[in-house]
């Protein structure tokens, strides 16, 4: 079919994206809309002694000054997280409780102190300007080696220790004894950087308040709206969620920063009910940089034990992670995320892991493009290839000697994860082909003579997609027409594309007749959102699960309208054909049967309609092989990624131009953190150095470099479709195969560790030291 599953059908989206035809919450205005500037707070940690509000109450055009005194007055309540490990039969954490506006105490530079609502964007922010803040400053930790440190300032009084809770995964004893019995062991110490998604659109939020029915509506940047509803109705504003509507149009990327919602979402409505108007909040990117959700920020203590062939015996690891100043959000998916990988996809018998969440002066930690998985992979990759380098083997050789075979399939992992499906070797054989592993000492000789360090590496990754249940409804109309509606949530995916072509190869119905709705609660009845690489699997099996309904019921309509039994239709390519008489009715024209004015039968209720559930519980496992060349100059410390090859394994390909964009658009991400990107807190004073685009480097087109990718698809064998998730694969990759090649270069000059970004000057900085030592 030229529009079924595994065509690479262009996006029904770009259309309006490439005109600028998109809709976002920032385009949206309706009548009588007021603006809101925040008052956000200038130290990590201080006491609020006093607050002036009064030259900004009186200033041109403003409508009302809100404070955390008022919060408390109105009797709204905090935003919680999203789930703690004692929520899953986990260990005890220290649980915090977020305020929309603080009345007391600051815990990070950029906590939300005071909010101005002004008939324009300028006078809102002029006023904010006019607000007089007395501020205690107190003394302030951001580095997770100072919070966990003797006598560190605690970010949270009843937490002493600045610890909330502890996970870990393993056997000590056994661990001990194989590190005992090793021939060789390796120890590295590594920081996965703090990063910031930050997405195309910034983060932005319309409230709407109808004193007639006492009722709200929220236009948020959201990649999961019902999600936003439930807890802003429940836990802030304390209202029945029917009280309360979400809508998220057109958003310009999430990345899991955008997976739950912020103070703003709930102050616009509230400044709705107060102000009598609507009110409306567009964050700056400055205002992201420092209060969005950051990602990673890791400190780990890793070894790794084998016997004299290579072969890995055991894996210790003790970690510090980062999650700022309060649980936010789904902050703790990161932390068990970051342990259970660790394995990744190699036979390793013996484990002993740990983690600890740590509390910092900064802003909170939350799910970003991969969630724990790229910390996880980070750790095992970095380690198998120093293990390579201490016994003189080939990076390659000692993956080879340790992948899970198919053979072991289902694998089970001393961390609990269940792998269905994976040729490791086959796909890592096809990843080394394509980038012309062998071909590479004559590319390193033609950089050598050019005055160039060019390294290599190959880096494996496995990571869990899927992630709770979700429904999904198909619904005919009277003219045969579908509109499938998503509890997903596309913001930036494909989705309407891509669930068409599902949809479209199922029932048998023109592609260009399907419709799609997603992101408004009052139209969708119930949805988890878009993270965790679940959409393809949660979504598009519930739709495989609604198309098997709707071609159950319309059996039963296409038996009664041919006059036969229903026993006696079968249906193919979107036919229904009565066998005894060789009679048949299109799925179009069934539908439209269905809504006959009069005549049809009662047990088929009017119309064509069916919603379906598909669960999570069993997740699919994403895999593959990155190898990456580098180009260094020693003079300046310059990275140039001379050469990258990606091979794939992502089950069933709905779309592959979709999932092409998906690994593209990850490893942009990967790419970013391991060369530019990285948040930094002065450690001293808490306050944010990296607080805009001047300071906190994105990568542009040309840091990608050449970039050949295919596949080695192995259809998954634990969902009705077989698919396998894709949209974080690349930011998982990208890292451990950019810094391993960067080493690679460099070991030649005594340079034995690096950590990520590698920038140029830390670059310059270690070949410096380097030539010093050997001096």
């Amino acid at each position: 079919m030229k529009f079924g599953v595994g065509q690479p059908v262009r996006r029904v989206e770009d259309k309006r994206f490439i005109t600028g035809r998109g809709r976002y919450v920032a385009d949206h205005a309706v009548p009588g809309q007021a603006h809101a500037a925040i008052v956000s707070s200038p130290h990590a940690h201080a006491r609020i002694l006093g607050l002036d509000v009064s030259a900004a109450a009186a200033a041109p055009g403003v409508l009302a000054v809100l404070t955390g005194a008022d919060v408390l007055a109105d009797g709204l309540g905090g935003i919680p997280p999203l789930f703690m490990p004692q929520n899953a039969q986990g260990p005890f954490g220290y649980r915090t409780l977020r305020p929309i506006l603080i009345p007391d105490i600051v815990r990070a530079v950029g906590e939300r102190v005071a909010m101005v609502i002004a008939e324009t964007p300028a006078q809102a922010r002029d006023a904010a300007d006019l607000i007089e803040v007395d501020y205690e400053p107190l003394d302030a930790v951001v580095t997770l080696e100072a919070a966990v440190a003797e006598g560190a300032p605690a970010v949270w009084p009843d937490c002493p220790g600045n610890v909330s809770f502890s996970l870990t995964h393993g056997d000590p004893a056994a661990t001990d004894a194989a590190f005992a019995k090793a021939a060789v062991t390796v120890a590295l110490r590594l920081e996965n950087n703090r990063i910031i998604a930050n997405a195309m659109e910034p983060r932005a939020a319309l409230g709407l308040y109808d004193a007639a029915d006492e009722t709200y509506t929220l236009y948020a940047t959201s990649q999961n709206p019902h999600g936003f509803k439930e807890m802003i109705a429940r836990d802030v504003l304390g209202i029945p969620a029917t009280r309360l509507r979400v809508i998220a149009p057109d958003v310009g990327g999430g990345f899991g920063a955008k997976a739950d919602c912020y103070p703003e979402d709930a102050l616009v409505l509230w400044a709705a009910r107060r102000v009598g108007r609507p009110v409306k909040w567009v964050g700056t990117r400055s205002e992201g940089l420092m209060g969005d959700n950051h990602g990673r920020d890791q400190l780990v203590h890793a070894e790794l034990a084998a016997d004299a062939e290579g072969r890995v015996l055991a894996v210790r690891a003790r970690a510090l992670h980062a999650i700022g100043a309060y649980h936010f959000s789904a902050g703790v998916a990161p932390l068990l995320y970051s342990l259970r990988y660790i394995p990744g996809v190699y036979a390793i018998d013996t484990v002993d892991l740990e983690t600890r969440a740590v509390f910092t002066h900064t802003s909170p930690l939350g799910v970003y493009r991969g969630a724990g998985r790229p910390e996880a992979i980070y750790v095992i990759e970095r380690l198998m290839d120093e293990l390579a380098t201490r016994l003189g083997i080939s990076p390659v050789d000692v993956r080879r000697r340790n992948f899970v075979p198919p053979a072991r399939m289902p694998y089970k992992t001393q961390t609990g994860a269940v792998y269905d499906t994976g040729e490791f070797e086959a796909l890592f054989d096809k990843a080394l082909a394509l980038a012309d592993w062998d071909g590479f000492d004559a590319r390193r000789s033609e950089s050598e003579a050019r005055g160039r360090l060019r390294g290599r590496s190959v880096a494996y990754y496995i990571e869990h997609a899927g992630i709770y249940n979700d429904r999904m409804e198909i619904r005919f109309d009277p003219t045969g027409s579908a509109t499938i509606l998503a509890g997903t949530h596309s913001h930036g995916q494909g989705h309407a594309t891509a669930f068409a072509q599902l949809v479209s190869e199922q029932l048998g119905i023109p592609f260009e007749a399907i419709g799609y709705i997603q992101g408004d609660t009052d139209k969708v009845m119930i949805g988890r959102g878009t993270y965790a690489a679940r959409s393809s699997l949660i979504g598009g099996s519930a739709l495989k699960l609604a198309g098997d309904k709707i071609i159950e019921k319309g059996r039963r309509i296409a038996a009664w309208k041919l006059g036969v039994e229903p026993d006696e239709i079968t249906f193919d390519a979107g036919m229904f054909v009565a066998r005894s008489t060789n009679r048949s009715m299109h799925m179009t024209e069934v539908a439209i049967a269905s809504f006959q004015a009069r005549g049809v039968p009662e047990e088929f209720a009017l119309g064509l309609s069916a919603a379906a559930t598909y669960s999570g519980d069993v997740p699919n496992y994403p895999n593959g092989c990155h190898v990456c060349e580098v180009e260094i100059d020693p003079e300046t410390g310059a990275v140039e990624l001379a050469a990258y090859a990606v091979v794939d394994d992502v089950g069933v390909v709905i779309n592959p131009m979709i999932v092409e964009g998906q690994v593209h658009g990850g490893l942009a991400q990967g790419i970013g953190q391991a060369l530019l990107e990285h948040i930094v807190y002065d450690p001293d004073s808490g306050q944010l150095v990296t607080g805009t685009f001047n300071d906190y480097c994105m990568p542009r087109a040309d840091n990608l470099g050449p970039l050949a990718m295919a596949h080695h698809n192995v259809p998954c064998l634990t969902n009705p479709i077989g698919v396998k998730g894709c949209g974080e694969s690349g930011a998982i990759g990208a890292p451990p195969a950019i810094m391993n090649a960067i080493l690679d270069a460099l070991r030649p000059l005594g340079v034995a560790h690096l950590d990520m970004p590698a920038t140029p000057s830390r670059v310059w900085a270690a070949i410096a030291a380097a030539r010093r030592a050997a001096a």
